[in-house]
């Protein structure tokens, strides 16, 4: 995406996030330019509010030729909806309101700390040219903060339909296995998804991969629940992979398990031809269903049903699923629909 927008306007600046090992300022040819934050403010609020100020300072010298800004998060935007003389659109791509994640992301903070976030967020929805939104239950939420109807713009994510040929079996692969890739979040179901698979103790060959996507300490609790349960022997953990290597592993999965808003692997799944195991909440009801894989009420614990399904079944699903990412979630799609949103708000 930001590819498309930096060739659309002839360049562009890029302001993130950065780590130590990263440099602060680096110029890449078609005038781009990438900017990275990284002081070392422990405190959540003190940092979001000198990024804010951050951002500011890198926006004041293009004020006067910037055309679009495109942020995704309320500290990003703040100074973008608020810049002296504004004369540039402000597009908001939101994939989550942080005002309601922290509270899982950042359980020491106070119990103050939501509404504190919830301020700038809503004023910052509110001033926005447009907002971009992945699913249909993240439009209802920014809805209910007060975003009009015609702001919203729905624009699903998109994935990389399969090269040939596929990624090979991972060494150790076990024959059958459900694997749920991401992190490991409490609204995520990672442990409704084991005791489902404790209800599939007359399935001895059938195992549970998780890959999840942080460091082995993160999951000990979960570790521990799969220990209560009597599942721990038929469990593996896998954590932080590379993405080519989780490939491998959802490309040769019975069912891949998903609990979320709208995550690209659950669309990177499909593409491989792997039939989905989801929960209705969250944004994956716009992708999943029960033509392209297994739909389950939220926190359910006899999910783990769709592990019984015939091997023809999993395969009509699966390919089906393909045949859909093809179709309507497509990385093409997604700037097409992108480039759609700017030119209805004035920004193209």
């Amino acid at each position: 995406m930001t590819d498309e927008l930096f060739t659309r306007y002839d360049g562009g600046l890029l302001a993130v996030l950065g780590g130590p090992d990263l440099p602060r300022y680096q110029r890449e040819p078609g005038g781009r330019e990438i900017a990275r934050f990284a002081e070392p403010i422990p405190n959540l609020l003190d940092r979001a509010e000198a990024f804010s100020s951050w951002v500011a300072a890198h926006l004041a010298p293009h004020l006067g030729t910037l055309e679009v800004c495109h942020v995704r998060d309320p500290w990003g935007a703040l100074p973008a909806v608020t810049a002296p003389g504004r004369r540039h659109r402000v597009v908001f791509e939101v994939n989550g309101l942080p005002s309601i994640e922290m509270t899982h992301t950042w359980p020491l903070a106070s119990p103050g700390t939501p509404g504190k976030v919830r301020e700038p967020e809503r004023f910052c929805l509110e001033r926005s040219d447009a907002v971009v939104v992945p699913s249909s239950v993240i439009a209802e939420a920014v809805g209910r903060l007060g975003v009009e109807d015609r702001r919203i713009h729905l624009v699903p994510n998109g994935a990389d339909p399969v090269r040939s040929p596929r990624p090979g079996r991972p060494a150790g692969a076990p024959g059958r296995y459900v694997i749920y890739v991401k992190a490991v979040q409490p609204w995520q179901g990672v442990d409704v998804l084991l005791r489902a698979f404790a209800r599939l103790a007359d399935l001895p060959d059938l195992r549970l991969v998780v890959c999840s996507s942080v460091p082995e300490r993160r999951c000990k609790p979960l570790r521990r629940l799969a220990e209560r349960l009597g599942v721990d022997e038929r469990v593996d953990w896998m954590y932080t992979l590379p993405h080519a290597e989780v490939a491998a592993w959802l490309a040769h999965a019975g069912l891949p398990s998903f609990y979320d808003g709208m995550p690209n692997v659950a669309l990177e799944a499909a593409a491989l031809g792997v039939p989905l195991l989801a929960s209705d909440a969250g944004g994956l009801a716009d992708v999943a269903d029960e033509e392209i894989g297994f739909v389950f009420p939220a926190g359910d614990a006899h999910a783990c049903r769709a592990a019984r399904a015939s091997a023809e079944e999993l395969a009509k699903r699966g390919a089906a699923g393909e045949e859909r990412i093809r179709r309507d979630f497509t990385p093409a799609a997604e700037t097409a629909g992108y480039l759609r949103v700017l030119a209805e708000s004035g920004a193209a």
